[in-house]
């Protein structure tokens, strides 16, 4: 916005720092956006390590659970009859490192040493099945994992080194640490079998039960896993963040330059009337003669030229200067059409925007008196259009306001109807004479059923309600015919007019004919 500063105010902190947290603000949660991602990917691989690993342990026990149950019908017979048999299924299956035969719970024939004799404790299996052993008489301090299968006084029981259950810890991700348990037993992946408390993974901690065998999978990272792989995974995401942020507090630096701008530069364009009323015409249903304009406010700035509406009127209404601009501007506009009344059709409508502001102020009633006053009577029917950039609160000042406004004759519209979240609550609230289509709508001429659905409905409810309507932005004779076919009352738009200055427009009232033949 085009406003000179003339006496630089004191900085408070706030606005030095607020830049700054703009700009740390995309930052940080972009960083915990990747925080989150990271965890959740760890969390990931975590399972799946957790899931192939139990797969692999799955494939070793069914390997000794086989030989197992092939040697439980040899259960019971003399051990020098059955050892060759024994050492058989160690020979033929890759992961048995032993085969045992048991009667009467008494382990008495092995693969490894023929007759023996060495009792066998029920309380030593996992659900009588698994039992995992630190280490045996034959591999002192070796993991060894065991597998009996019983039936009756009968059993037989092969076990697997505790090799093949390293290997299998170590198949996936060199940083996952993966755990097996099996009872109250676990055995970490350098093959060390533990009793006691489980440890559990500081990070994306998993867990995968086997639904075949009674034995689980924990497996998780070390503390700082995820500032790890966010460092070696996400550089360039992070490259991007700082770009952000810096974008974000020059921004924000920029808009508070402009926010703070002194109310002095405003003032000044009001006293030396650099506001002028631009006109857009609004043209009637069925012979598209001008039934009346919009009058828009535009900044003719002494060094940056014609400035649009929308870089100066919302800090108009920040500063609360809105007020005494909107009555300039009806002001001028007044003196330039008054001398050329008799160009105009009875009851030529003029429509200007007010905000809330007007709507809490009594003297917008003052204001709209003496411009009616400037024309004859009858001549011209005041519309103010109601915007939504700031909810009106109903009051009794707003309900005694609009009462006046429309003994006077002076006419409300709905602006830019459906495109903010009040426009409902005002047609419940206020007394309403037009609704105004927002260009959005209009622009769904054309396109698909849906579409259109929306637009029937909102004319279709202004006819209800007994209101007059108007529809912005037709810029197409399909719009215009497809509005005209729907009743609507006015159209305007760039079809029939652009916003033209004063000049222009007089000049333009004092020689207009039906601009567009009506096609059907």
């Amino acid at each position: 916005m085009p406003l000179s500063v003339h006496h630089r105010r004191p900085r408070r902190p706030l606005r030095l720092l607020l830049p700054w947290l703009v700009g740390a603000l995309p930052v940080l949660c972009g960083l915990l956006i990747m925080y989150w991602q990271a965890e959740r990917e760890l969390q990931g691989r975590s399972e799946a390590s957790a899931k192939q690993t139990a797969t692999q342990i799955e494939r070793i026990l069914d390997n000794i659970s086989a030989a197992a149950r092939d040697l439980l019908p040899l259960a019971g017979l003399p051990c020098v009859e059955e050892k060759l048999a024994l050492r058989d299924q160690v020979t033929r299956r890759a992961f048995v490192r032993s085969t045992n035969l048991v009667y009467r719970g008494e382990l008495y024939c092995s693969s490894l040493f023929g007759p023996y004799s060495e009792p066998v404790h029920d309380s030593d299996y996992t659900q009588g099945t698994l039992w995992l052993m630190s280490g045996n008489s034959v591999t002192p301090g070796h993991a060894l994992l065991v597998f009996r299968v019983t039936e009756g006084d009968r059993g037989a029981i092969s076990t697997v080194d505790g090799d093949h259950l390293i290997s299998a810890l170590h198949l996936l991700d060199a940083d996952v640490h993966p755990l097996l348990q099996i009872g109250s037993h676990w055995m970490d992946r350098d093959g060390n079998v533990k009793d006691g408390p489980l440890p559990v993974a500081e990070v994306a901690a998993a867990q995968v039960t086997s639904t075949r065998y009674p034995f689980s999978i924990h497996s998780g990272y070390a503390q700082g896993k995820v500032g790890e792989l966010m460092r070696s995974e996400y550089p360039a995401l992070f490259g991007l963040l700082v770009v952000l942020g810096a974008i974000a507090g020059v921004t924000c630096y920029w808009q508070l330059r402009r926010v703070t701008s002194p109310r002095a530069e405003l003032q000044r364009a009001m006293e030396a009337q650099e506001f002028l009323p631009y006109f857009q015409p609004v043209v009637r249903r069925g012979d598209y003669r001008w039934a009346g304009v919009e009058v828009l406010m535009r900044w003719q700035h002494p060094r940056d030229g014609l400035v649009r509406p929308d870089l100066f009127i919302p800090y108009a209404e920040h500063s609360g200067q809105i007020v005494p601009m909107t009555r300039q501007l009806m002001q001028r506009t007044a003196e330039l059409l008054a001398p050329h009344a008799d160009t105009l059709d009875d009851g030529f409508h003029v429509g200007i925007n007010i905000t809330a502001d007007h709507c809490q102020d009594l003297t917008l009633y003052d204001d709209c008196q003496a411009f009616l006053a400037a024309f004859p009577a009858d001549k011209v029917v005041l519309t103010l259009e109601l915007t939504e950039r700031k909810l009106i609160v109903p009051s009794e000042v707003t309900h005694t306001l609009f009462s006046k406004l429309h003994e006077l004759g002076v006419l409300i519209a709905l602006d830019d109807f459906g495109t903010g979240q009040s426009s409902l609550a005002y047609l419940q609230q206020f007394k309403v004479d037009y609704l105004k289509i927002d260009q959005s709508f209009v622009a769904m001429i054309g396109g698909d059923a849906l579409s259109l659905h929306i637009l029937d409905s909102v004319i279709e409810l202004s006819s209800k309600l007994g209101l007059g309507i108007v529809a912005e932005g037709v810029e197409t004779e399909a719009q215009r015919d497809y509005l005209d076919r729907h009743n609507v009352d006015f159209q305007q738009g760039y079809l029939f007019a652009r916003p033209m200055s004063a000049e222009a427009f007089i000049q333009a009232l004092a020689t207009q004919h039906p601009p567009l033949v009506v096609s059907h």
